[in-house]
């Protein structure tokens, strides 16, 4: 009996340590759970947290471009007094300064020139950098040079941009150098074209000068004149152009609109309301991360500057610099002059990163994702539109010219022309073709000394059109239509 009593006693407590021992994993399993669901929902805020973090407006970047002494700097630095960046101490600073160098009217000029060579020449020679906000948009004013000298300065400026404001000078005489042959206005517009600027505003400037007097007449005229030859270029001018009058030193229809004492006949938009209604195309945030590095400097690391082309990047991310294959750890994003957490396509960014040196990056290297980075080739085929050859030239096997795509400039050979294609039907001809004039489309292929990122046209456009320039002219834009991946 005290046998039974002893064993039952024993059952009781096995089935108690196994209930114990249930209770034990049921609990580790709840907190396991727990867990899982706290880190969902923290990743869950984070992703929430960017989103808040992500400003609400849409970001744009504006190039300014148009002939030297348009009135782009100007036109920019009212921009920024306009929108409340600068303030009236600092212009009287500037009017003093420029009126000591006996230059009254440059003083709006000198917010976006900043450094001491363009002062005194009174011409923009780098790439002038500043930052406004509209109601709905965040812009970066990206301000390129004007004169031939510096044509490839303004494609480094024009290739980061969606949208182009060209400046155009209504007084007499300087609309028609600017416009005539050998002036910038053509090629400007060509390359802003090619380098993708899809949308361009055209403000007709200096509206308020004695010459014009706000003149409708000369206004038309600069209208008429400009439409075929945006029509050429490749502007759908009805749905991606927009002519507006403007003065550019005293602000005339830039932040309002302009008066109807001052100006009868318009009645159109204002510049910041037209920037402000500019659509442009939207980019994947989830896409293969590409950025095209335009600059680089030391800063507690490496530090490479450039516009997010495609794909996102955040604090923490392990990423690869193309060509040369290194792989680097990203330690801090900056947007503008703030720290970031994340930051999406079409923000101009700068990227602090571990893992790779400061000499090791060139302009024109791509940062990109490890798990599909860009391609980089020494060879490619492309479809080219040859505009203007320098005297008597003729396009052939063995012809070299400068490549400029995207950040990147190279010296480059076309190997073999493959065929022409009729600009009419757009189909290629059957004749074996040997070399073609002005004017021409052919498909070739083009080979450059180092290995260079690129994508096709087709996938990336912003990191597959180009141009080909020869003795500071533009003679050929084209996209990259095939990859030649055994050259890398």
């Amino acid at each position: 009996m005290i046998d039974e009593i002893a064993q039952h006693e024993e059952l009781e407590k096995v089935d108690k340590m196994e209930e114990d021992s249930k209770e034990v994993v049921h609990n580790q399993a709840v907190e396991v759970e727990k867990k899982v669901k706290e880190k969902e929902n923290s990743a869950l805020d984070d992703e929430a947290a960017f989103e808040k973090e992500l400003p609400k407006k849409r970001h744009l970047n504006v190039v300014f471009i148009g002939h030297v002494d348009a009135g782009k700097s100007t036109t920019g630095g009212q921009i920024l007094f306009l929108s409340g960046q600068v303030d009236d101490r600092t212009i009287q600073k500037y009017e003093k300064e420029a009126k000591d160098k006996s230059r009254e009217s440059w003083y709006m000029a000198y917010i976006m020139d900043t450094n001491e060579e363009e002062r005194v020449k009174g011409k923009t020679v780098e790439v002038g950098r500043a930052h406004f906000e509209t109601e709905m948009t965040r812009f970066t004013i990206l301000d390129a040079p004007g004169h031939k000298s510096y044509v490839p300065n303004m494609i480094s400026g024009a290739s980061q941009a969606d949208v182009g404001v060209l400046v155009i000078s209504a007084r007499k005489g300087e609309f028609e150098t600017g416009y005539e042959r050998g002036g910038q206005t053509r090629e400007h517009v060509q390359l802003a074209k090619t380098l993708g600027v899809s949308k361009l505003l055209v403000v007709v400037n200096k509206m308020d000068d004695p010459t014009v007097n706000w003149s409708k007449e000369r206004y038309d005229e600069i209208e008429s004149k400009m439409t075929p030859f945006l029509k050429l270029s490749g502007y759908n001018v009805k749905k991606d152009v927009q002519f507006l009058p403007i003065s550019g030193l005293i602000g005339t229809n830039m932040k309002t609109r302009v008066d109807k004492s001052v100006c009868s006949w318009w009645g159109g938009p204002c510049l910041f309301e037209a920037l402000d209604a500019t659509e442009i195309p939207q980019r994947d945030p989830k896409g293969p991360f590409r950025m095209p590095i335009i600059d680089k400097f030391k800063d507690m690391g490496t530090v490479v500057m450039g516009k997010v082309e495609s794909g996102s990047v955040r604090e923490g991310d392990s990423m690869v610099v193309m060509p040369n294959k290194a792989h680097v750890k990203v330690l801090a994003v900056f947007c503008d002059e703030d720290k970031v957490k994340r930051a999406g396509p079409g923000e101009n960014v700068r990227v602090r990163l571990s893992g790779v040196e400061e000499e090791d990056i060139l302009s024109g290297f791509v940062l990109s994702s490890i798990s599909r980075p860009i391609p980089s080739v020494s060879e490619f085929e492309a479809q080219l539109q040859i505009l203007e050859l320098l005297d008597n030239a003729i396009f052939t096997a063995g012809y070299k010219a400068v490549l400029h795509i995207h950040a990147v400039v190279e010296e480059c050979e076309i190997v073999e022309l493959l065929q022409q294609i009729d600009p009419k039907t757009k189909k290629p001809m059957k004749r074996k073709v040997l070399f073609v004039k002005n004017g021409a489309f052919v498909v070739c292929r083009v080979q450059v000394n180092n290995l260079i990122c690129i994508e096709k046209f087709s996938d990336f456009p912003q990191l597959g059109r180009f141009t080909l320039r020869t003795e500071g002219k533009t003679v050929a834009v084209g996209k990259v239509t095939g990859l030649n991946l055994s050259s890398a």
